[in-house]
């Protein structure tokens, strides 16, 4: 049972400087913002693979779908070669798998080629994603929420700089060359940021500060322990109903506006004009980004399910808005940027709560595990296509998405808050 629980060895390292830190923070949150385009920039390219192939579009979305499985579902693999080997080799590996990825993308002329692509990028993208996260939940045992919010808010707002850029080149230079250069670009990057990230030794880091809102185990589970916990398939369970309907309006944020036709309306806001999708692409991103810190540092101060209740019940009441206002298009604008703000602080507020309830010693492999519900969502993003595509509008997507969200806030509140308590309580006998 040793291995279990935390033991009390002398520390083989001292203190480190906040500042170095912080460095290594930024250092992940660089790379998290070169892999942010193979998730985020995916829909400014779907109109025009329709157009060049005439495929359907719920057939090229699976690209998306497939992306999302892998860039997940791997993350544990990978989180376990992180936690035994470090972050520098993980990193690497993803940044060339990112940039081999829309190379093939790039070339591809059927949909098994995208799927082909879309899979590889995935593989490389979860390998950066699960470890930068990893990282930070490690060197920030104090600020747990925070840290993981600003890391996981350059995947979130990272591609926001370049939504006008990437439509700009599809436009004047067609979207195979996009693919191209912006793979191999950001894929570079990725692997030149892997050779500074370091994972922090025993005693480098403060010890956790004592919080009542705060519920943090002293006991350090192994992946096969948290997967017989059944709270961690609560969370599981919640994560994958409020991803679902975050996912299914970044792959289809630009399909929707066309549907509704305001995708190429002018919306003048805070003294810029651009058309609605653009506008709108750029607002989420942003908001996206922002609120994983923002949650995460209130999460840090008032406890995870709390601000889980908070944060659902407003995705919920957002994604009800857009469907009832969203056919205007600075309400389209305003109400996706909604939307985004209170979907992205997933990113941080269950590796956060993993972690918390788990402990630290595995947190990348653990927190990886809780992160496959990422992927598992994804597989609901194809079957929003086939709803609106039988039924011709995005009424009972939009229901669903807005149900599955108030139904997450109920449960952080009356379930997942007594229960951990509880479980925490036992580990620290």
């Amino acid at each position: 049972m040793t291995d279990m629980v935390q033991t009390s060895t002398a520390p083989t390292a001292a203190r480190v400087s906040d500042t170095y830190r912080w460095a290594q923070l930024a250092i992940g949150v660089a790379a998290m913002v070169m892999i942010a385009n193979y998730q985020y920039g995916w829909t400014f390219f779907v109109p025009d693979i329709q157009k060049t192939f005439g495929w359907d579009r719920a057939s090229i979305q699976w690209a998306f779908t497939l992306f999302v499985l892998f860039e997940t579902w791997l993350v544990p693999v990978e989180g376990w070669f992180v936690d035994k080997y470090g972050p520098r080799l993980v990193v690497l590996v993803g940044g060339v798998l990112c940039a081999i990825g829309w190379v093939i993308n790039a070339q591809a002329t059927t949909l098994n080629g995208y799927y082909l692509g879309m899979i590889i990028a995935g593989i490389g993208a979860g390998g950066v994603y699960g470890t930068c996260v990893g990282n930070a939940l490690k060197w920030f045992p104090d600020k747990r929420g925070l840290a993981a919010g600003i890391t996981a808010a350059g995947f979130g707002a990272g591609s926001a700089l370049t939504v006008a850029p990437i439509q700009a080149m599809i436009k004047d230079s067609g979207f195979q060359s996009t693919f191209l250069y912006f793979g191999l670009g950001q894929g570079i990057v990725i692997c030149v940021l892997a050779f500074f990230l370091l994972a922090p030794k025993a005693g480098q880091v403060p010890n956790v500060v004592a919080n009542a809102a705060l519920l943090q185990s002293r006991r350090n589970y192994q992946p096969t322990e948290v997967l017989r916990q059944p709270i961690f398939w609560l969370m599981y369970f919640m994560f994958v109903i409020v991803g679902a309907g975050g996912l299914m309006v970044t792959a289809n944020l630009k399909p929707i506006a066309v549907d509704w036709k305001v995708d190429a309306v002018p919306v003048t806001l805070i003294g810029m004009t651009m058309t609605a999708v653009t506008f709108a692409a750029t607002i989420d991103r942003v908001l996206n980004g922002l609120t994983r810190p923002f949650f995460g540092w209130i999460s840090d101060m008032i406890g995870r399910e709390n601000t889980m209740f908070i944060a659902f019940g407003m995705e919920g009441v957002g994604i009800w808005m857009l469907y009832l206002w969203g056919h205007d298009p600075i309400w389209f604008v305003i109400l996706s940027g909604f939307v985004f703000f209170a979907w992205g602080e997933i990113y941080s507020l269950f590796p956060s709560t993993c972690t918390d309830t788990f402990g630290a010693e595995f947190a990348t492999t653990n927190a990886g595990l809780l992160y496959t519900a990422k992927g598992t969502a994804a597989l609901l993003v194809p079957l929003a296509n086939y709803v609106q595509q039988t039924s011709g509008h995005w009424d009972n997507v939009f229901i669903m998405a807005a149900g599955a969200n108030i139904l997450a806030s109920l449960l952080a509140l009356a379930v997942l808050k007594p229960w951990r308590k509880t479980v925490v309580a036992q580990s620290t006998l």
